[in-house]
């Protein structure tokens, strides 16, 4: 009998790079431009590259690993990637584990639109790699470390997948070399390889099927029942109907203008004749759901009515006294992030005045500084945690955690209130030797020591600093007015960073 098994307690990479090079592109899609003054060349590029071994192609420097904005052909916008260079190829990376702190066991949507973060665990996402392994002939590349710490590699030298209608499947999947037995395992939709087990079914809720008849069994994710021939949630083994519409076991219909509320509970509805909306709600359809919504204050609102896909959304803090506007919700590592800050690849400038950082700058979906005021809103209506995601100059991944973040309003120059306990692999210092100190610019100097100007940032500055997230975005070397987070092993100057907050 076959078994699939992977313990990997070190590293896994699943990556792609292309057989054919940009040269044969670029004829008809790309334009250079050199000016020859002193070691000056001008590259003017006027599309994204398609995958990484464009981005080393077009990149006029040899330091392209790390996160780069790529843009498959047909896939509506550019998204991000990590570039990882091995030798003389250049390879687009799919998926990374390597500590098991990011919880892989999800369902359809997630695995579609992908999750976690470049710079530690992740997936790219179904949908992004059907785009991007159907526009050229790909190889496959997977590197594993197991338990016992021995090191192994598959390689297919070609691999391609189909698209959501066609539930993803491997199309193409080609010559195999490497040390690790030839074997990929291809299940349905939401089920995934597992050995002779009992599978509750949504048929006989209390007993289970035998699934010890054949050797390559697929079963249902831990919580999920079988359906015909898929695997669902509890809640849509049942259901009740109302005016033709069908409710899932626990959900609920309200009727036009929220007056009426039938649950539905074991397959039968119940009726509530009194329900109406609070007074700061409003009744509305929103995502085909009808029901009573008041504004979400942080992303954790998103993501508790269900919103759990990585992406902008709006929201309106407690006592906010301007409109509802946008961010960037992180829906990775138990979801509900608010970013407020992001830096990938230096196309934003970041050396800006005070009232550039009071109201922020940049787009929510890219690089971007909230805004100061937003910051102070959102940071006290609650206790906060922030998050700090990192990827050095030797494209290596930290982070920092503290349990509690907080600053105050502009009367007292924003200072940095609140700074709790840390972990992470990033130096807890870093950040907290600039706790309970203002914020400054070019312009408005609250340390009096000059730190905006001598280090190119705008910063919490404290004669002047030990991290400069705000600082020059810079590739190619590293000094202390780039985005430096002190003390991290090797490079303190990094290409990526990422702050946000989820409540505490």
């Amino acid at each position: 009998m076959h078994r699939f098994l992977f313990q990997v307690t070190q590293l896994t990479i699943l990556c792609l790079t292309a057989e054919r090079l940009l040269a044969e592109h670029m004829g008809n899609h790309q334009m250079q431009n050199s000016v020859e003054q002193g070691s000056l060349f001008v590259y003017q590029r006027p599309e994204y590259p398609r995958d990484c071994e464009e981005v080393r192609s077009q990149c006029s420097f040899d330091k392209s690993r790390g996160v780069h904005l790529i843009k498959p052909d047909g896939y509506p916008e550019p998204f991000e990637i990590y570039c990882d260079n091995v030798n003389s190829d250049a390879w687009t990376v799919l998926l990374r584990r390597n500590d098991g702190k990011l919880v892989f066991q999800r369902d359809w949507e997630e695995y579609k639109d992908g999750f976690g973060f470049l710079s530690g665990e992740f997936w790219i996402g179904n949908e992004k790699l059907s785009y991007l392994t159907n526009q050229k002939k790909y190889e496959l590349h997977i590197n594993i470390t197991y338990a016992n710490g021995s090191l192994c590699f598959i390689n297919y030298d070609q691999f391609a997948t189909t698209d959501d209608h066609g539930n993803y499947k491997i199309t193409k999947l080609g010559n195999y070399s490497g040390n690790a037995g030839d074997y990929i395992p291809v299940c349905p939709r939401d089920m995934l390889p597992g050995d002779c087990s009992c599978q509750k079914t949504c048929a006989n809720l209390s007993g289970c099927l035998n699934t010890c008849n054949a050797d390559n069994t697929c079963v249902c994710y831990d919580g999920f029942y079988l359906k015909g021939e898929d695997c669902v949630p509890l809640t849509e083994c049942t259901t009740c109907e109302v005016d033709g519409v069908n409710i899932l076991e626990g959900g609920f219909y309200v009727n036009p203008g929220c007056t009426i509320r039938a649950d539905c509970r074991n397959g039968q509805l119940t009726w509530d004749n009194t329900f109406t909306c609070s007074a700061n709600a409003v009744c509305d359809d929103r995502n085909n759901v009808r029901q009573c919504y008041t504004d979400d204050v942080d992303c954790l609102d998103v993501y508790n009515k269900g919103f759990t896909t990585s992406n902008v959304y709006t929201i309106k803090p407690t006592d906010w006294p301007g409109s509802a506007f946008q961010v960037y919700c992180n829906m990775t590592d138990g979801g509900g992030w608010t970013v407020f800050q992001r830096r990938v690849d230096g196309t934003v400038d970041f050396y800006r005045d005070w009232d550039s950082y009071k109201v922020g700058f940049g787009s929510p979906g890219h690089e971007h500084w909230l805004g100061n005021d937003k910051l102070h809103y959102l940071s006290t209506q609650k206790r906060y945690t922030i998050r700090i995601d990192l990827v050095n100059l030797d494209n290596s991944p930290y982070y920092a955690k503290y349990d509690y973040f907080q600053i105050n309003d502009e009367s007292d120059n924003y200072r940095l209130s609140q700074l709790g306990s840390h972990s992470g692999n990033a130096d807890s210092y870093s950040l907290a030797y600039h706790r309970n100190y203002p914020f400054s610019t070019y312009d408005r100097d609250n340390d009096g020591s000059g730190c905006p100007v001598s280090y190119h940032g705008a910063w919490w500055y404290c004669t002047c600093h030990d991290s400069n997230l705000n600082g020059r975005y810079d590739t190619n070397s590293c000094s202390l007015d780039d985005i430096v987070w002190d003390r991290l092993p090797g490079s303190d100057c990094n290409t990526f960073a990422e702050m946000k907050l989820r409540p505490f």
